[in-house]
């Protein structure tokens, strides 16, 4: 995997730890740009900059990363994000 992909994967893990939820991650990686900035909007309905540079990015993951990155990165981000939800459910 490239940087380009590593440091998207790094993007998706601060996304979860941060409460973004899983949808973002299924629009991003397997969703077109349409699909993920109309996703984003519903958080980010007056700063027109995130949306645009949302779309950079997805624009750029697209061009860069194989279908089997995309695949690769979702199962690990998931695999993460269950490991975190049920890591913070035993220290509770």
């Amino acid at each position: 995997m490239k940087l380009t992909g590593a440091l998207l994967l790094l993007w998706a893990a601060l996304l979860l730890t941060s409460g973004g939820g899983g949808y973002s991650l299924i629009y991003f990686f397997n969703g077109t740009t349409e699909e993920y900035v109309e996703y984003l909007k519903q958080y980010n309905k007056d700063t027109l900059d995130v949306l645009e540079n949302a779309a950079n990015i997805k624009k750029c993951s697209d061009r860069t990363l194989t279908e089997e990155d995309k695949a690769q990165a979702t199962i690990l981000i998931m695999s993460l994000y269950v490991s975190l939800r049920t890591c913070s459910r035993v220290t509770k």
